[in-house]
């Protein structure tokens, strides 16, 4: 991870570790908070919908509520990720239909 990116976390205010002149320290929670990050992007939720995540666990209704943010976030992504592969999967089948189609003609013209 970048410094820059770093700084942009926190910027955006999803970390906010202490300073010791132009050194930052990151707490265990800046740290857990970077790892979360991380994997929320890794499988493709948006910084809002992360910081959104993220900042349920200090406010009502505390870990519970952050708990069935994140799984109902879970369920939208898993159901656009599933049209995705569906959508792919006919697009595959397309190609493989007209290069088919266009090898049986390249036959066809051959002497």
């Amino acid at each position: 991870m970048t410094t820059r990116t770093i700084r942009f976390y926190e910027d955006e205010g999803l970390i906010s570790p202490a300073r010791d002149g132009r050194r930052r320290i990151f707490s265990s929670r800046d740290r857990t908070r970077l790892k979360l990050i991380l994997r929320g992007k890794r499988i493709g939720f948006s910084l809002a919908e992360i910081h959104e995540i993220i900042d349920m666990y200090d406010a009502a209704p505390g870990e519970a509520g952050q708990l069935l943010l994140l799984i109902d976030r879970i369920d939208a992504q898993r159901r656009e990720l599933e049209a995705r592969r569906s959508d792919i999967d006919r697009t595959l089948a397309d190609l493989t239909e007209v290069e088919q189609n266009a090898r049986n003609r390249l036959r066809e013209l051959e002497p």
